[in-house]
């Protein structure tokens, strides 16, 4: 089973019309301003994962700090899962800043979505202020069992649109917040994986964390797969593919190439995820 954990999918008129400066939602226009960024709907997703050999995938939206904003694109997933529940697991998003986000919590998980995520913060990375304002979410998400998708990226390297100013510190910071909650770090952590060679106290602070492999052709060479399995272990890799930037075939390319073993690339694309799941 081959289980995509980390997909962007858009209702139609965000779309067609995608939105202007004066929707006061500048992240949302940097990462998709351009007529060149590529929006999906839920029926191409289906179509890709269908070419591409995929059984299932997680989907989900944009952190919006509008509430009509995000509403609206939690209400397109939801409606998107009830039209394929056997393909499709959904996540709710909204900005980790929003005051309303654990009622929005609420609401989605009665209408059967299953997590949170990917949320982020574009402008200010993690700072005390977002790890605080998310208490209500996490404490919801921990109650009820449910993962918390986090946007992460590495603090070095190259810029491109969406890479925040978040640090290793802040984002070890949260994972230590809510040590109860089973939190997936995308994009690999931001590298964070890499200090689970130190001695003390970090593996146990990556009880209950997860790392995504979202965007790895656009940041890492091949050997990230063997190396985060060898620090973290296997079983705590999730194949994600950041859905519609990259397609999965580049990405199980590039495992392939990695030397991994069979058996550690089948946990990594879907035995993981359907055993973090729960699905049979």
């Amino acid at each position: 089973m081959i289980i995509d954990f980390h997909t962007h999918i858009f209702p139609p008129d965000f779309r067609d019309r995608r939105l202007r400066p004066t929707s006061h939602e500048p992240a949302f226009e940097s990462l998709y301003g351009s007529p060149k960024a590529k929006l999906a709907g839920v029926e191409e997703l289906i179509r890709n994962m269908d070419e591409d050999n995929v059984q299932r995938s997680v989907v989900f939206g944009f952190p919006w700090e509008n509430d009509e904003h995000y509403k609206r694109h939690n209400d397109y997933i939801i409606e998107s899962v009830h039209q394929y529940p056997e393909r499709l697991t959904g996540f709710c998003a909204f900005s980790p800043l929003a005051p309303a986000g654990a009622r929005e919590v609420e609401r989605c998980l009665d209408h059967g979505l299953s997590g949170v995520g990917e949320l982020a913060v574009y402008g200010s990375g993690l700072t005390s202020e977002v790890v605080k304002a998310l208490g209500d979410v996490m404490a919801l998400c921990s109650q009820a069992h449910i993962p918390f998708l986090l946007h992460t990226n590495e603090p070095v390297g190259h810029t491109y649109p969406g890479k925040t100013p978040n640090t290793l510190r802040q984002i070890y910071d949260f994972v230590r917040t809510y040590p109860s909650n089973r939190i997936v770090l995308a994009h690999w952590g931001g590298g964070l994986l890499f200090y689970g060679l130190l001695k003390r106290e970090v593996r146990e602070a990556f009880q209950n964390v997860w790392f995504d492999t979202a965007a790895s052709p656009f940041l890492y060479t091949p050997d990230i797969y063997r190396l985060s399995g060898e620090i973290v272990g296997f079983e705590k890799i999730l194949f994600g593919s950041d859905y519609p930037l990259i397609r999965p075939q580049r990405y199980f390319s590039e495992m392939t190439t990695a030397g991994i073993t069979p058996a550690q690339m089948a946990q990594i694309k879907g035995i993981n995820a359907a055993r973090f799941l729960g699905l049979a």
